[in-house]
């Protein structure tokens, strides 16, 4: 049945985080199933069959017959899967506009302005405070240097 589930989701294009959400349940939850640690409950299948009423319960179930029961591979769109992403007007803004601003080449005087800003930081000096070798008999040494 997790087989099924994901070919729903491969179907609609959707994450499987933006499946679980849509469904209304844990992405955990969802995550779970694909994992194999839990199975399909019945909360699962109502929940895709509430969001899916065309979808065909015994091919969901049991891998019979067709996905849909519209037996001709398509099915309305179900519009509240795409109401969080709303489509923006582009017809009031200038795209050649945009083009040419992007395409200015870079004066070269500044990038040797910014080379002369940068500050290097020296690191202070490091020094060993112990050593550890480990043996197979569960044993270990530590030498440390010489204190000055």
């Amino acid at each position: 049945m997790k087989d099924r589930i994901k070919l729903l989701m491969d179907f609609e294009k959707m994450t499987q985080q933006d499946f679980a959400n849509f469904i209304g349940i844990s992405p955990g939850a969802l995550s779970s199933i694909f994992s194999g640690r839990t199975k399909p409950t019945l909360n699962t299948v109502e929940a895709i069959h509430s969001k899916y009423p065309e979808i065909n319960l015994d091919w969901l179930m049991f891998g019979k017959g067709e996905m849909f029961l519209n037996a001709n591979g398509s099915r309305k769109t179900n519009k509240s899967c795409y109401n969080n992403n709303p489509v923006l007007p582009f017809d009031d803004l200038d795209v050649d506009n945009f083009v040419e601003q992007d395409t200015k080449p870079s004066p070269k005087g500044n990038l040797e302005n910014v080379h002369k800003e940068i500050k290097y930081i020296e690191k202070p000096a490091r020094k060993i405070k112990e050593i550890r070798v480990f043996f197979d008999d569960q044993t270990w040494e530590t030498f440390s240097p010489k204190e000055d």
